[in-house]
């Protein structure tokens, strides 16, 4: 199904998207690096509005947040698209690919939130919940409406622009945002993306709502000590008290290298624990 997609503008015949910092220009019949918003006869639209590929109830410390809301259950949900093109990806198989799904209406979404005992919200993971923008709004929107209690949370790369994340933030609780590294150059060629706007979303969200980092650590491309300590310097001089959790590479999806060394994780982890208060190791 086509829905209207918000935060472009009309260039002739073709879109200009600016829901996140890669700008797409959009010509009729064509998407975005995302794979899910494109041109419908000069119009933004998106395609993956209320389709939910995968839905399960997970502890929060599976996020992972390790700071909120301990020992307690979240809906956890995705959809399919992402705007990164990381060869390491994790969920590759809905992120990189139209999974098969099943539509919910946001309505339909919140009853289900708010009928599951013992579960505490929402949580929009698996699959960049960025791009799947207008559904995440709506629906946060109107769980908060309706049901304050209900808790939001975003698991993200961090790739937004200023715009729409300011619009969607009052709505959200907890973020944990992947910083995937401190080099702008593995950003550019691993992910192709950029460091500097993921830094921008960081400090946009740490004092809006709680939030906490994963990296994930890869031998021979983000493992190095000096950028270990970069990182933490940087969350630490934003707030201490940011979590940093440092997750284990294994090899996934395009990319082969070996997994990453745990004597190498323990040594990040001990660097890190000079700048920040709690640093985490996952996938250990």
């Amino acid at each position: 199904m086509l829905y209207d997609a918000l935060f472009y503008e009309k260039l002739n015949k073709k879109v200009n998207c600016f829901l996140c910092p890669h700008h797409c220009l959009i010509s009729e019949g064509k998407f975005g690096l995302c794979s899910v918003r494109t041109n419908a006869g000069g119009t933004l639209k998106t395609i993956n509005y209320g389709e939910v590929t995968a839905i399960a109830l997970d502890p929060i410390e599976k996020k992972p947040l390790y700071h909120f809301e301990s020992g307690s259950k979240i809906l956890s949900v995705g959809s399919f698209g992402c705007n990164f093109s990381c060869g390491f990806c994790q969920n590759y198989s809905i992120a990189h690919h139209r999974a098969e799904s099943k539509y919910y209406a946001p309505h339909e979404l919140v009853d289900i939130i708010i009928s599951i005992k013992d579960n505490i919200g929402i949580a929009f993971t698996y699959n960049e919940p960025s791009i799947w923008y207008e559904y995440v709004y709506d629906t946060s929107k109107l769980l908060k409406e309706k049901h304050p209690e209900f808790k939001v949370i975003l698991v993200t790369n961090g790739y937004i622009e200023k715009e729409p994340l300011a619009r969607l933030l009052p709505y959200v609780d907890a973020m944990n945002i992947d910083l995937k590294s401190f080099s702008q150059n593995f950003y550019k060629k691993e992910c192709r993306g950029d460091l500097g706007s993921v830094k921008r979303t960081i400090e946009a969200a740490y004092d809006k709502c709680h939030v906490e980092i994963t990296t994930l650590l890869i031998g021979g491309l983000n493992d190095f000590m000096k950028e270990i300590e970069e990182i933490a310097a940087y969350l630490g001089s934003l707030d201490k008290n940011i979590p940093l959790h440092l997750s284990r590479y294994f090899p996934h999806y395009k990319m082969d290298r070996p997994p990453t060394d745990i004597s190498v994780m323990i040594k990040a982890r001990d660097i890190a624990k000079e700048y920040l208060d709690y640093v985490y190791l996952g996938n250990v």
